[in-house]
Order: structure tokens, then C-alpha cells, then sequence
């Protein structure tokens, strides 16, 4: 039995939303490795989710990158140990680490004007720069 995943205080994913399947893991590990599935598939249905409000979704998307599928769901791939366990739990940890990231508001950038003093510095080792490289040319007899 699987149980609900609680993200924080106002947000928990219920059962429903989660799918898991298993396959065989790559890489070495000997007859473990032929005998035993013990990839997981963690498959998050996001888009249809009522747990996450709108802009959490949004900034959700843009955070999950390819691993957002085109009908709105989240798949996480996890081959890590040998164990199905440990695997299942470090793909449902990985889902909360992202949609924890998903739910904090990004500060607004409040764009600033650079001073007189530094426009002014700027401009003058612009020129400095202009005069030295003036001098690297054709040397007239």
C-alpha cells in the first residue's frame, strides 16, 4: 500500500496521482541485474492534479524540464542501487525535493541603474582601450 505524499503543510499527493512500474536496471550487478526489476518509474500526473494550485504548476513545468511528458505528467527515472525499495524511495524524494522547489515564489527582480560615477569609468577605459589599440597599426615612414 502506498501512501499519500505529503509535500508540505497545504499541499499532499494522493495515491491516484502516483504510478510506479518497474523494470530491469542497467549497468553491472551480476544475475541481480537479469533476475530482478528493480528501476523504478515514478509517473506524477501533474496537469490534472487538484492538490497544486495554477502557478505552482507553471513554475513546476519550466522545473522538471524533459522529464515533463506532453500530456502533463512527471516521470522519474531511478536505477540508483539494487534495491526496488531504496530506488522507490529516492524517486518519491526526488518528486517532493521538486514540486518543495516548485511551491517557493521567486523574488521579483527590481532592475537597478548604474551610477553616474560608474557609467562615467566605464566610458573612460572604453577610451583608454580605444587609444591603445589606435596604436597597433600600420607604422607610417
Amino acid at each position: 500500500m502506498v501512501h499519500p505524499l505529503k509535500i508540505n503543510d497545504q499541499i499532499e499527493i494522493a495515491d491516484w496521482e502516483l504510478t510506479e512500474s518497474f523494470a530491469r536496471s542497467s549497468g553491472p550487478g551480476g544475475q541481480n541485474v537479469n533476475k530482478v526489476s528493480t528501476a523504478v518509474e515514478l509517473r506524477f500526473e501533474a496537469e490534472r492534479s487538484p492538490n497544486l494550485p495554477d502557478p505552482v504548476k507553471r513554475r513546476l513545468r519550466r522545473l522538471a524540464g524533459r522529464r515533463w511528458t506532453q500530456d502533463g505528467a512527471i516521470v522519474i527515472f531511478v536505477q540508483e542501487t539494487r534495491s526496488q525499495a531504496r530506488n522507490r524511495e529516492i524517486a518519491r524524494d526526488r518528486l517532493t525535493e521538486l514540486i518543495r522547489k516548485a511551491c517557493e515564489k521567486p523574488k521579483r527582480r527590481v532592475p537597478t541603474k548604474p551610477t553616474y560615477g560608474s557609467v562615467k569609468r566605464r566610458l573612460k577605459a572604453k577610451k583608454v582601450r580605444g587609444e591603445v589599440k589606435a596604436l597597433r597599426g600600420r607604422v607610417d615612414e
